[in-house]
C-alpha cells in the first residue's frame, strides 16, 4: 500500500526544498535549524540584520551568545562541501559575517543534500546595536 502527500503545503516558500513538519510535541526546536537559535541563544531582530547581498532562499537567522560576544548563523553546505563563517570587518555601527562553503579542489562523487549548520564565531566587542550585514561565498579547497 502507498500513500501520496501534497509536499506544497511544508515547502518553504522561495527555497523548493520541504520543510518537515513536526509530529508530535516531542520535537525540538533546533531540528528546525532555520527558525531557532540554539539553546542559551538570543535571537537578533529582523530589524538589525541586512541580509539584502544573500542568495533567495538562503537561510537568515542570526542569535547572539556570551552576552553578545559570539554571534551565531545558519549556514548551508551540500555534498561534499564544508560551511565555515568568518568576520571579515566590525566597525561601531555594524559587523559583516560571511558565510563560506569550501568544496574539495578535485571533482569527486557527493550526495545531493543540503545541510544547515549553526555556526558561532567570536566578536571583537558586544553585538549590542550594531547591524549584522550577512553575506556567502563559495570557494575551493
Amino acid at each position: 500500500m502507498s500513500a501520496c502527500a501534497n509536499t506544497q503545503e511544508n515547502q518553504e516558500p522561495g527555497t523548493g526544498t520541504t520543510e518537515p513538519t513536526a509530529t508530535s510535541e516531542s520535537a525540538t526546536p533546533d531540528r528546525q535549524p532555520a527558525r531557532t537559535p540554539p539553546a542559551g541563544g538570543e535571537a537578533v531582530a529582523k530589524t538589525q540584520i541586512d541580509n539584502s547581498q544573500l542568495p533567495k532562499g538562503y537561510p537568515q537567522l542570526v542569535w547572539t551568545e556570551d552576552d553578545g560576544m559570539s554571534v551565531g548563523v545558519v549556514a548551508q553546505e551540500g555534498g561534499c562541501g564544508k560551511a565555515s563563517v568568518e568576520i571579515p570587518e566590525q566597525t561601531d555601527t555594524q559587523v559583516v559575517v560571511l558565510m563560506v562553503e569550501t568544496q574539495p579542489a578535485e571533482p569527486k562523487t557527493c550526495t545531493m543534500d543540503l545541510r544547515y549548520p549553526k555556526i558561532t564565531t567570536e566578536l571583537d566587542a558586544p553585538l549590542a546595536d550594531r547591524t549584522v550585514v550577512l553575506k556567502t561565498e563559495q570557494r575551493k579547497a
